[in-house]
């Protein structure tokens, strides 16, 4: 394993500590990372381009080989957690900022890191890429509707604004990044090692610029949305499991859309929050992101531990 390889491990193993020392860090001293906000656009960008120098033909051809777990994959992903994220926000009676925000993280594609911890919980793999895939790509169309449907209740929503801001961080720099890959394959070749560590530097980053913009907020109520980050992971894992296992699907794809659903690109709902609505909105993101990334390792290891003790 070269150096780079292990920098990029680490960098993903020790993810949920950088995001915490990050919150952590810009709670404390705010303003030396408020900054970052007018950033977050790029940031995510850049993820969104690693992701599309990585992107190969083959993750997508699951889709004719098994269609039935991806569309199912696919299906819960875009159902599951926006519905979850209205009923939560409708349970508690959430101020209309911080509703928004946990339907914004909800109505989000899947993040990169489920497919890290379906490879990790002995799952699917192929198909948690497959899906992460097709639900980025179709995020731009899907996600600014559903926002428009569940959180109009509580703020004005312009689904045109929603749509031109997901094509400008998702789908554009995707495709530029699946353009590299034919253009300038030897310099991509030798650049995807570093692709995790600059994917976990972007989103500890956004972290940091969401927190320190919403500090007072987040003291005032970090514990209830906290609350609410945990019940919409924690359900959407269990959702997912269940819904996959009442389609009679095989375990490890249970696993595996499990993992999906309950995982989100947080980073793009931070981004919509602090584009579209009040940078409080961006909190529940950045809770999500930092607490995913601590549930999903624990889940993938007692599954992983589990799948191990049948194989001795």
């Amino acid at each position: 394993m070269g150096v780079l390889q292990k920098i990029g491990k680490f960098a993903g193993n020790t993810f949920a500590i950088w995001v915490l020392v990050a919150a952590g860090l810009a709670i404390w001293l705010p303003e030396y990372f408020t900054w970052i906000g007018s950033y977050i656009t790029i940031l995510l960008g850049i993820v969104m381009f690693g992701m599309g120098m990585t992107l190969k033909l083959d993750d997508f051809k699951l889709i004719l080989q098994h269609p039935k777990g991806v569309i199912i994959g696919i299906v819960s992903q875009f159902v599951v957690m926006p519905l979850l994220a209205f009923a939560l926000a409708k349970i508690f009676n959430l101020p209309p900022e911080i509703a928004v925000g946990v339907i914004l993280v909800g109505c989000c594609p899947g993040g990169t890191s489920s497919n890290v911890m379906t490879f990790l919980a002995k799952g699917n793999t192929a198909l948690s890429v497959t899906i992460t895939s097709c639900t980025t790509l179709l995020a731009p169309f899907v996600t600014p509707a559903l926002i428009y449907l569940l959180a109009s209740e509580w703020l004005p929503v312009s689904f045109m604004a929603m749509f031109m801001s997901v094509i400008k961080v998702v789908l554009i720099p995707i495709v530029l990044g699946i353009v590299a890959q034919f253009l300038f394959r030897p310099i991509v070749e030798k650049s995807i090692d570093i692709l995790p560590t600059v994917s976990v530097i972007a989103i500890v980053m956004i972290v940091a610029a969401v927190v320190s913009g919403s500090r007072d907020k987040i003291l005032e109520t970090g514990l209830i949305i906290f609350a609410i980050v945990i019940l919409h992971n924690g359900l959407g894992y269990l959702i997912g499991f269940l819904v996959a296992k009442l389609f009679k699907l095989q375990y490890d794809d249970q696993k595996a859309i499990s993992i999906e659903v309950g995982m989100q690109n947080s980073g793009l709902g931070a981004q919509l929050a602090m584009a579209h609505f009040d940078p409080v909105s961006a909190v529940p993101s950045a809770i999500f992101s930092f607490w995913h990334n601590i549930s999903g390792p624990i889940l993938a290891t007692y599954w992983g531990s589990r799948a191990n003790k049948k194989v001795k």
